[in-house]
């Protein structure tokens, strides 16, 4: 289907504008459209184009229109096609790009586009899970473990082999100093995070199993991994 086949519809979906909330409103909205029936549809509202809707969404069964009424003002409608499950999860969305708008809306706007390119753009080189410990190792290097500990449950989530996070300790302690990594890292919600998928792999558990205990324990509940 295209646009033009349900246009006529539009005037019946749910208008969500999210221009000023705060945080990461994505979970009620994602729970909105898991539960939607097939012809329904949003109208989502937002300063900036909403790309990082577009992907879930899709994967959740609907098609896409998004319309620039002004610089400052994006209207992206969603309209299901079909029931479908999410075929893969997307975890830690960047929630925290919400916030830019509130700084300056044309920042918000060249923030999400900067962030599409460095993430999405297929003519990036390196494979995403490659990209995610290169940028966990950043994080790590300038202080923030936060953003370090949800590239590392992205990373795993994505299916990247523990075997690779021993690889990068080891360069991270080597590169940073025992001293560092002992007070600094060996603490952090990134390190715990790390202990728990090598002590749940140990036991045994499925992959699956372990993915649900990151997302729940390092998730956003978590107030040292939220953004």
């Amino acid at each position: 289907m295209s646009y033009t086949d349900w246009k006529d519809k539009v005037s019946t979906f749910k208008k969500v504008d999210v221009r000023d909330i705060q945080g990461n409103f994505f979970p009620g909205l994602k729970k909105q459209a898991v539960a939607a029936p097939v012809g329904g549809g949003f109208e989502i509202i937002q300063s900036f184009e909403p790309i990082p809707l577009y992907e879930v969404m899709e994967n959740l069964g609907y098609e896409r229109f998004t319309e620039k009424v002004s610089d400052t003002e994006y209207r992206a409608y969603f309209y299901r096609t079909e029931n479908k499950q999410e075929e893969k999860e997307i975890p830690m969305r960047p929630a925290a790009l919400t916030n830019m708008p509130l700084i300056d809306k044309e920042i918000g706007n060249i923030a999400v586009n900067f962030w599409d390119v460095t993430w999405n753009n297929e003519k990036r080189h390196l494979p995403y899970e490659i990209r995610l410990l290169l940028s966990l190792t950043n994080a790590v290097g300038a202080g923030r473990m936060r953003q370090a500990t949800r590239e590392l449950v992205k990373a795993y989530i994505h299916g990247i082999d523990s075997a690779a996070f021993d690889d990068v300790f080891e360069l991270l302690a080597w590169n940073q100093g025992i001293g560092y990594f002992s007070s600094e890292i060996g603490p952090s919600p990134l390190f715990q995070a790390y202990k728990m998928i090598k002590n749940m792999e140990k036991k045994g558990a499925e992959r699956s199993v372990i993915c649900e205990a990151l997302k729940e324990k390092f998730g956003e509940k978590n107030p040292d991994v939220k953004v």
